[in-house]
């Protein structure tokens, strides 16, 4: 079902919000210890399995799969350090970090501050943009499940802070994850028949795992500077074929 992760996303974001307002208070260091390591195990499984199953053929034709997808790694990274990529998301969750740390006093300004920080929190990483292309092309609703986990376990943080504002983030997110899976759904058939879908899992799957690595604190990686990657992967394969 084209969409299922832009849903499961939304619903648990809404879910997030609403044991945050009854239960009211922040789970315990030990409880966030243990879920960040079962977020960062799943995400591994996630993001080498994906990869894993858009590599297939003979040898040869396997090893040509994994150089495409390591040429557009790094075409994708060379390309995103020229945009400044991560540099501006940076930005946008440095904002959205502010606005957590000082909220307003007053409703009003709570409020729309709780929108405005869960939509650019929600929205700008890049497993929004993954999760979504991947829903759209292939149905795979894995990565958006995985940021749902994330996104409503932020949701029961930002809740006691900014109210009903930081559920209501779940509007934008919903149009933006869905306009980007329909968007890609529209253009799987001209993808489809040229085998460009498996390469671009196999690179999304290794962004996916590499967001491991920043869940459990074990290596920082600029990966929005690797999003080009998921337009280089289909073109050095159709180059290449």
């Amino acid at each position: 079902m084209t969409g299922l992760g832009t849903l499961i996303n939304c619903a648990a974001i809404l879910a997030g919000g609403v044991l945050g307002l009854t239960v009211g208070r922040r789970m315990k260091v030990k409880h966030q210890i243990a879920i960040k390591g079962l977020l960062g195990v799943l995400v591994v499984y996630v993001g080498l399995s994906t990869t894993w199953s858009a590599i297939n053929g003979t040898f040869g034709q396997v090893m040509k799969q994994l150089g495409i997808m390591l040429l557009a790694l790094m075409l994708g990274n060379f390309t995103g350090r020229l945009l400044r990529l991560q540099a501006a998301m940076n930005r946008a969750g440095q904002y959205a970090k502010e606005k957590f740390t000082t909220p307003g006093s007053t409703e009003g300004s709570r409020f729309s501050e709780g929108f405005v920080t869960c939509t650019l929190l929600f929205c700008i990483g890049p497993m929004a943009l993954l999760g979504s292309i991947q829903d759209g092309l292939s149905g795979n609703f894995k990565t958006l499940a995985l940021k749902g986990a994330m996104d409503g376990l932020a949701t029961m943080g930002f809740v006691p802070v900014f109210g009903w504002g930081a559920i209501l983030a779940v509007v934008p997110v919903f149009a933006y994850q869905g306009t980007l899976t329909l968007l890609a759904k529209l253009a799987e058939p001209y993808l489809q028949n040229q085998m460009l879908v498996d390469s671009i899992n196999a690179a999304g799957g290794i962004l996916v795992f590499s967001t491991a690595l920043i869940i459990l604190e074990l290596k920082k990686v600029e990966l929005a500077n690797y999003l080009p990657s998921l337009a280089f992967a289909p073109l050095l394969t159709w180059l290449l074929k």
